[in-house]
């Protein structure tokens, strides 16, 4: 359902009222801080992609709903310690947005492509941090693969890239190569590091084969957990347990539910 822009500033202004009523009257809401809510929303974020990746709008609109009580929830809190509130979240927000898309608020707005726009993009965040270096702006706190995705993005846009993709391959064995000598050696520091890097390679490949690794990590996840759950329900129909299986057996029951997916 499509909603008016009075419908929707309507709907926005009573959550708003909602989140002053639970600040005020709600003990567990009144004693949150943002200290407290950081864990909760990246629990929340979790939700979310679950619900972009199983297309399901129902549950998307609800993920999207408590990701917006979260950004009152914040808002709010930065309010009554005097620092911020929502009007001036809003407000940095569609000042960023127009200095980053001159080719649509712009005088003379030009007609540009997606990859035009996402040079110019990084060129404005630059800008806007007063020469800071490139990398600042990937978050420290982000998960690892995203992390390693994003720097390998922002250095692809300032030329800082394998000039044939497929070079990428000898890298990633030449990192596999490292890490075995270190577990040989048995040292369990160096071994780690080796680990990052190879890590850090095939991610790197799967970037230049446009290819999203926490999707494809994600998709195997899943492919996992569905084979090793018909396992066990095998196993339990038979009246045993896991335990009680050969490797064998398990690999039987394996290879079956993979016949089974084909």
């Amino acid at each position: 359902m499509v909603h008016t822009k009075e419908e929707k500033l309507k709907a926005f202004g009573q959550l708003l009222d909602i989140m002053d009523r639970l600040r005020a009257e709600c003990p567990w809401n009144g004693a949150q801080t943002i200290d407290t809510l950081r864990p909760l929303t990246l629990e929340e974020v979790y939700e979310l992609s679950d619900a972009v990746l199983e297309k399901n709008d129902a549950d998307l609109s609800k993920e999207l709903g408590d990701m917006l009580l979260h950004i009152v929830f914040y808002a709010k809190i930065a309010e009554e310690e005097g620092k911020y509130d929502i009007a001036d979240i809003a407000r940095k927000e569609c000042e960023k947005m127009i200095f980053r898309h001159p080719h649509v608020f712009g005088e003379g707005a030009d007609k540009i492509d997606a990859k035009t726009v996402s040079e110019r993009w990084e060129l404005r965040k630059r800008q806007e941090g007063g020469g800071r270096h490139i990398l600042d702006g990937v978050p420290e706190s982000a998960p690892s693969m995203l992390k390693a995705m994003q720097m390998q993005r922002k250095a692809r846009d300032v030329g800082f890239d394998w000039e044939d993709r497929s070079q990428v391959w000898d890298k990633v064995r030449e990192e596999m190569g490292e890490l075995e000598a270190e577990l040989q050696e048995g040292d369990r520091d160096k071994a780690e590091g080796e680990l990052g890097d190879l890590l850090f390679a095939v991610i790197n490949a799967a970037r230049l084969y446009d290819i999203d690794p926490e999707v494809a990590l994600s998709r195997t996840c899943a492919k996992f957990r569905r084979r090793f759950t018909y396992l066990e329900d095998q196993t339990i129909r038979q009246g045993r347990k896991l335990t009680d299986l050969t490797l064998s057996e398990m690999d039987a029951l394996w290879e079956d539910c993979k016949s089974r997916e084909k």
